[in-house]
């Protein structure tokens, strides 16, 4: 199986690449500069990729699995609100897996999965706490495009998922999370393996439980 990977330096995308190496899989490793720990993998890395303008990727075919991951993260509230870091998180965190997926939709065939990595902040109904305006709305835009394109999709066979993936320890987080990115990828390694036409356009945390919108 070919699974391909942006974000895939560091953190859930590294993780992501070293599992499905493991499992014997090829795996494309897509990032704007690789990193020791990716080179380490075995992998087919591509650097260069940065997902507010990707390059063409003709090169990357035969998609089996596209896990659609970059993201970044600025922490607004009212008393220190920044229209600047709103528009580029939406930039990378909403736009930039649809600009991601266009670059590679050429590979894609029928039976061929998506996985969206997005945040349980997305959620209109789990915000208990306000502010982080940017993140917030950026991934809640991102959930729903990703339940678009499942619907856009699944008369071609191929399936989307959207993954709160838990609150990770890595450098977004400054490494702060209450999870691994092993114990967080196992999760959705499994929900990948799972996923299919049916359950397609739903959203869940790492531990297969559904997350409302």
């Amino acid at each position: 199986m070919h699974i391909v990977v942006n974000g895939a330096n560091r953190g859930i995308g590294l993780e992501f690449c070293r599992q499905a190496r493991q499992r014997g899989h090829r795996v494309t490793a897509l990032c704007r500069n690789s990193s020791e720990e990716l080179e380490t993998l075995q992998v087919d890395v591509v650097e260069g990729v940065e997902v507010t303008s990707p390059p063409p990727l003709e090169q990357v075919r035969e998609i089996d699995w596209l896990i659609l991951n970059a993201g970044i993260w600025a922490d607004e509230s009212l008393e220190n609100f920044n229209f600047e870091t709103l528009k580029e998180q939406f930039e990378v965190n909403s736009l930039g897996p649809m600009r991601m997926f266009f670059a590679l939709c050429h590979g894609l065939h029928r039976g061929s999965k998506i996985g969206i990595i997005s945040s349980l902040m997305g959620s209109v109904a789990e915000n208990s706490s306000g502010g982080r305006y940017g993140y917030r709305a950026s991934k809640a835009a991102l959930n729903c495009m990703g339940v678009s394109l499942a619907h856009d999709l699944k008369s071609e066979g191929i399936p989307v998922a959207l993954f709160h993936p838990g609150y990770v320890a890595t450098d977004m987080t400054s490494f702060k999370g209450t999870i691994s990115p092993k114990e967080s990828v196992e999760g959705l390694f499994s929900l990948m393996e799972k996923l299919e036409l049916e359950s397609s356009g739903t959203f869940w945390n790492y531990r297969g439980e559904v997350v409302p919108w």
